[in-house]
């Protein structure tokens, strides 16, 4: 099916997008909270190690404990954020970062820390939900795309900035120092969603209809925001009854789900986050030193976020379908190449550079594709009603996912060889990208009622989102 024309009404042009620019920016702040604490533990794992003196399934758990509070997070938020609103659950989510980066900090044993990272990763997973979702619902369709994909841009940012922080302090061993940067975005995102507005669609989930006009005649203008009322409302309105989580397993809604959850489980499986917790130990382990190591990881993270630039100014125009189909192609043949450089033992001199080069061609390849869209989709497809909680489902498996990889990664490597997991990832890349061209759907320049009104009629609405 050919995808129709967008619609003829260009919300924003009547009204300045200033407000519609700060809630991307300020929310994003959260996102940049999950690069930066998903990202430090890569340089700070190798000073921890060894002053709590850990082996290699204690430093795995020491990483992904961070997952475990991220999946509390994430199944917790979304049905909190349906019934209290996305400002007010954001603003919670920052207090948290906050008391996870403190504890850390001072963490006197493993035990301490483990437990510090399992809060940070409530937040962590807080953030994963309700970021995208805010800003998807505050945004206009035609630039939806870019400013949701902000957020991945601000994790990207939040990585380097975690690299660079690394890097600062590896010659002290200031692991400790690493965590406590923490707090000064933590207050920043706290307290700048305390001067922003709730979204508009969830005033109107509410009931709340004035409050939600006031906020879109700010957002979009006079007429624009009468007329995005409307759309809102009607769908609002063919809503049968109040929804629950059982609404999840509809028939119409199981599409939705399908492509979202897909993306999320295939993005992680493919192993972006072992070159995100362990790109220094994988450099390490080619023969750079530890300095060495963490200042390449930085360049590798000074690659994501460019190239996460670069897929915001694509997805909008491109389309997350056909991204996400170059990305997966891209990133399989680049962990085929890197399998192969690390075959020969003793490995060559050249092994160390070569592996750098297939990592950041591998990053670029993500961030320019499955990490802008891994937010995008799954904050549009979903319906109103049910949006936070299905949003939460599918972080919960993302972050499900990216647990299994991260706490496996290491005895993969060990048992299995530095080539054939590399090569396992390549599969999953593969796989990756047949799932995008049979089963996800294109939504650019969609309004989020004509992607509902899609799923409800099976795509055989007239201006329907195309089909794969």
């Amino acid at each position: 099916m050919n995808q129709a024309k967008p619609s003829k009404t260009p919300p924003g042009k009547e009204g300045s997008r200033r407000l519609v620019y700060t809630i991307a920016i300020v929310t994003a702040i959260g996102g940049l909270l999950f690069g930066y604490d998903t990202g430090v533990i890569s340089g700070a794992l190798l000073f921890i190690g060894d002053e709590f003196e850990l082996d290699a399934l204690s430093e795995g758990i020491v990483v992904s404990s961070l997952l475990i509070g991220a999946m509390v997070g994430a199944m917790g938020c979304g049905p909190l954020a349906d019934r209290f609103g996305r400002r007010y659950s954001i603003t919670g989510a920052a207090a948290v970062f906050a008391i996870g980066a403190l504890v850390a900090t001072v963490a006197p044993n493993v035990e301490t820390l483990i437990l510090a990272r399992v809060v940070l990763g409530v937040a962590v997973g807080a953030a994963s939900v309700l970021v995208p979702l805010f800003i998807a619902e505050a945004a206009p369709p035609e630039i939806r795309g870019k400013l949701v994909s902000f957020n991945q841009l601000m994790i990207t940012i939040g990585i380097l900035v975690a690299y660079l922080t690394n890097a600062a302090f590896a010659y002290e061993g200031g692991w400790r120092w690493m965590f406590g940067l923490a707090l000064i975005p933590s207050a920043a995102l706290g307290i700048g969603m305390l001067f922003l507005p709730e979204t508009p669609r969830w005033l109107v989930e509410k009931g709340r209809f004035e409050e939600a006009a006031a906020v879109l005649r700010r957002l979009r203008g006079d007429r624009a925001g009468s007329i995005e009322l409307a759309e809102i409302r009607k769908t609002k309105e063919n809503e049968p009854r109040k929804s629950t989580l059982r609404d999840l397993a509809k028939p119409w809604v199981r599409p939705a789900l399908i492509a979202g959850i897909g993306v999320s489980v295939i993005g992680q499986a493919s192993g972006v986050n072992t070159v995100i917790y362990y790109a220094p130990s994988i450099f390490n382990a080619t023969g750079l030193g530890p300095s060495a190591a963490i200042l390449a990881t930085a360049g590798v993270g000074a690659v994501n976020v460019v190239m996460t630039l670069v897929g915001m100014s694509l997805v909008d125009r491109v389309g997350r379908r056909k991204l996400l189909m170059v990305g997966f192609a891209v990133m399989a043949v680049s962990l085929v190449i890197l399998g192969l450089v690390l075959m020969p033992d003793p490995l060559p001199a050249f092994a160390g550079w070569v592996a750098i080069a297939c990592v950041a061609i591998y990053i670029a390849a993500f961030a320019t594709s499955v990490g802008v869209v891994v937010f995008v989709l799954p904050s549009e497809l979903y319906p109103l009603s049910i949006r936070g909680s299905a949003m939460s489902t599918t972080l919960l498996c993302n972050w499900g996912m990216n647990f299994i990889v991260s706490l496996t990664f290491l005895s993969l490597f060990q048992s299995l060889g530095r080539s054939p997991v590399f090569w396992l990832y390549a599969v999953v890349c593969a796989l990756g990208w047949l799932f995008a061209v049979k089963l996800v759907p294109e939504t650019k320049g969609r309004s989020l009622e004509e992607i509902e009104e899609w799923l409800r009629n099976k795509g055989k609405v007239t201006g329907s989102v195309q089909q794969p």
